[in-house]
């Protein structure tokens, strides 16, 4: 009968808590996978919900979804660069876009990959066919991707979303004018 009441006990626990609403405050995390072992195998450890699930605060960090519309709001003038004998197409970021700079967003578009040694990969509105590099679209409809670790290698047009912070690049034309900083795969 004892044997009984600590399987009523665990799964009270976890009725109460997928009962609560923990989505704005936690993200549980599954932890210490020998004891949900041992309690499967009938032996005496139990573990604690302190022990089960593990609170981060990064949902409680606000995301905010970066839109391509969102980066759209900017205007190109053509600049003549001398070192480069060449134009450059010199932006001036609109309020929006300005608002979100140094912010935590994020945004899904397809992968480019620029160079797969250097982890070099940027993420298009458009399919690759359609894309900046292809003379479809504008530079406000692509962002680069810095990473925060090594990544896989992505695959050309897969349609992924990535948060990071966002950067504006006005100056460096060696530089995209967005650049996602500690980007990384993200599932809103």
């Amino acid at each position: 009968m004892a044997k009984w009441m600590k399987y009523v006990s665990v799964i009270m626990v976890i009725v109460v808590v997928a009962s609560l609403n923990l989505s704005s405050t936690c993200k549980p995390k599954v932890m210490n996978n020998n004891k949900l072992i041992d309690l499967a195998l009938n032996r005496p450890s139990i573990p604690s919900v302190a022990e089960t699930f593990e609170f981060t605060s990064e949902a409680n960090t606000a995301i905010e979804e970066l839109t391509w519309t969102q980066l759209a709001d900017c205007e190109f003038k053509d600049m003549y660069i001398e070192e480069l004998d060449a134009y450059y197409w010199k932006p001036t970021f609109g309020d929006k876009v300005l608002a979100l700079e140094g912010q935590e967003v994020y945004i899904t578009g397809y992968m480019i990959p620029v160079d797969y040694d250097e982890d070099f990969y940027v993420l298009s509105r458009y399919p690759f066919a359609n894309c900046f590099f292809c003379g479809g679209a504008g530079p406000e409809s692509v962002i680069d991707l810095r990473f925060a670790a090594k990544t896989r290698k992505y695959e050309t047009d897969e349609r992924l979303t990535f948060r990071g912070k966002l950067a504006l690049n006005a100056n460096d034309v060696y530089q995209m004018n967005y650049i996602l900083e500690g980007a990384r795969e993200y599932k809103p």
